[in-house]
This record gives C-alpha cells, structure tokens and sequence, in this order.
C-alpha cells in the first residue's frame, strides 16, 4: 500500500509565526504550501482547486478542507507557479530536492562563516521561500524584514538576501556580502556583491548563476529552448507529470523550460520566453533585449514589448509603457533606437501608455492582464 501524506495549505503572512508553521511541517512529515494572504476570493478559489491541500492554517487555528488530495510520501511542498499567463501550476517538492537547493546554494554563495539571510520576498513565490528553506534545512541564519526595509538588512546582521530586479533598482544593498537577483533581467551596470540568477518555480528557485549552472545541474539546448536536469527540480505538478522530455544523453529526465537561450563555452544567455517572442515578417524579437535598449532610452518609465497579430507580417511589435510627456516624441525615439540596434523589423508600429504595469507579486509581467489592458487603453499612438 502506497504512503501519503498530508498537504498543509499556510494562510499565514511572511513573519516568524510562518516560520514555525513551516518547520512543524517538516518536523511532521507533512507537506506544506503557503498561501497569498492578499488573495481575493475568486483568486483564492482557483489557487486551492490547484493546490488541494487536504487542510489549511490560519490565525484562526486548522480545518480541514473537503476536496483536499493527499499527497505521496516523500513529498514535503508545493509550489505555485507566478501565474503570469493566467493559469497557475502546482509544483510538488520532495524533501530531497528542498535540501539539495539549500545546500548547493549555500556552496555556491557562502565565502566563509555562516551566512545570515534576509528574508523580504513572499513566502508564497519559490524564491522567498527558499530564503526561509536554507535556514530551516541548510542550516543559514534568518531575519525577516519587509521589502521597504531591505537596505538596512546589514545593520540587523544580514549577510545575504534575495530580491527581485526592482527592488535592486530602487535600494542601496552594497553593504551586503552577496544579494541574489532573479525574477527577470538584472541590469547591466551593478554592483560588484549582485549575483544574477535564472531558475523557475519547477526547478525549485535559482539554478543558474551569473550565467553558469550550479553544481550538479546540466543544461542543454533543444533548437532553441533550455533544457534543464537538476536535483532540485520538482517531482510532478498537483494536476499531472511535469513536462520532461528527452536530453543529449537520450535521458527522459530533462525539464523543458519554454525558455529561449544560448550557451556559449558553458554559459547561459536567456533570451526570453519562446511564448512572448515576437515574430514580425520572419524575424524573430525578443521582448528582453527590446525592453533593455528602451529602458537604456528612458529609466524613469516602464516598458514592455508585445506581439499583437498583423495580416501582413504575422505579428506588429507593439511597445507599452508608462508616464507622460510628449508621446509621439517617444515612439519616434523608441523606432530609432531600436532600428539602429536590431534593424527595420524592431522598429515598433504602435505605442501603448497604461498608468502601471500589471505584475506579479515577484515583479513578472502579467500579459493576460496587460493585454486586456493594453486593449482598452485610450492612449494608444500609431505608425503605418
């Protein structure tokens, strides 16, 4: 007879008190998840068919859920993907695969002496909860701070955090050892302490840093797309197999990311995902490279580059940002630059203003919202 265990869902906020709830859990030989406490109802109805936790914590104490779903024995987390597509996964998490982060982390990242994180991204996105997992199974010190805070981590003792690229923009971390940026480009100027990191929720938080995979990762190329092998990597998603296919090696165990990239003499360039590259008359655009020039063009504002359909060339580059100030000036600009950089199919045929971003809570662009978005928006300048 097959072993299962329990799936503890964690409706508890980043604090010390989640912490606890965590490391019971894992003292328990139950699974855990946690749960956004800002969700709205309906968000949290799709996350939970999602999850199926078979329980769910909260100040309140524990009650059971009714369409909870054990899970196998072994299993110790599940995570839910960013969502930024509109349809959020489930990832299941042995306690191997959450140990082997921590340590290969921690090997990777500790120059000498322990190493104290701080703790600032929600718990609910794999990378914050990884920061809690090096201290609870690596063995890492822990403060738990807020985001607005995360500057004056060093001063409370923190020797290490994990952040998200706009928070790097925004903070002075220099006085940190080492920070850890992922959740989209890191810029191109930084400091000397930045480590840039890919990863995604499947392969269980950062795998790839500065460009080279961690110990004990493999990574390959499928024509375009990265294929990655790992101890980290999840054991299944809550609705099914996660989606490995076959490696170099003629192995089954290599995770098809949907990540365009390159490696050069071992080290990764990411392009972007092959599901938001734009291909306009044949050539192919991709959104972080165009993003990166426009920013280079105006930091002051957000930008975003999209696809919408054309009759004639496949898709037209639509180019959305924020803030005011003379708007036919800027799209004007923005096809120079991007001509001048990546030639006449860059050159964008529209451009959308929106007041913000739609975004994740780890800062990923959400594009079923930002093309609803972009849809209704009044302020919409073209080019024919």
């Amino acid at each position: 007879m097959t072993m299962m265990t329990e799936l503890v869902a964690l409706d508890v906020p980043l604090s010390i008190t989640l912490v606890k709830e965590i490391e019971r859990c894992l003292d328990a030989g139950q699974a855990f998840t946690v749960l956004d406490p800002r969700d709205s109802p309906e968000r949290r109805r799709i996350l939970l068919d999602a999850i199926a936790p078979t329980s769910i914590v909260t100040d309140e104490g524990r009650h059971s859920y009714p369409a909870g779903r054990q899970l196998e024995a072994g299993d110790a987390a599940v995570v839910v993907t960013s969502g930024s597509t509109g349809t959020p996964k489930a990832a299941i998490f042995t306690l191997d695969a959450l140990a082997a982060s921590a340590s290969m982390t921690s090997r990777a990242l500790t120059t000498g002496g322990d190493a104290t994180w701080y703790a600032c991204l929600p718990a609910f996105h794999v990378g914050g909860l990884a920061v809690i997992l090096r201290s609870l199974l690596g063995g890492d010190k822990l403060i738990i701070g807020s985001t607005d805070d995360v500057a004056r981590g060093p001063a409370r003792g923190a020797t290490h955090c994990a952040v998200v690229t706009t928070l790097l923009a925004r903070h002075d971390l220099s006085a940190y050892e080492r920070v850890l940026v992922g959740a989209g480009p890191a810029p191109d100027v930084r400091e000397a302490n930045v480590v840039t990191s890919w990863g995604m929720t499947e392969t269980g938080s950062g795998v790839v840093y500065d460009g080279l995979a961690l110990a004990g990762v493999d990574l390959a190329l499928d024509g375009e797309q990265l294929l990655v092998r790992a101890p980290t990597l999840a054991r299944a998603y809550r609705h099914g197999p996660l989606d490995l296919t076959m490696g170099p090696d003629g192995r089954m165990d290599w995770l098809a990311t949907g990540d365009g990239a390159s490696l050069t003499d071992g080290r990764l360039r990411v392009s972007g995902r092959l599901s938001t590259v734009i291909n306009s008359g044949g050539e192919k655009l991709w959104p972080v490279a165009l993003e990166s020039v426009l920013h280079h063009l105006d930091s002051d504002r957000e930008w975003v580059a999209i696809g919408e359909s054309d009759p004639q060339w496949g898709q037209r580059l639509v180019v959305v940002t924020t803030g005011g100030g003379d708007h036919q000036a800027l799209l004007a600009q923005a096809r120079s630059v991007l001509q001048q950089r990546f030639g006449v199919a860059a050159k964008p045929k529209a451009l959308v203003v929106l007041d913000s971003i739609p975004r994740t809570a780890n800062g990923k662009v959400r594009y079923d919202a930002l093309r609803d978005a972009v849809a209704i928006s009044p302020l919409r300048l073209t080019v024919e």
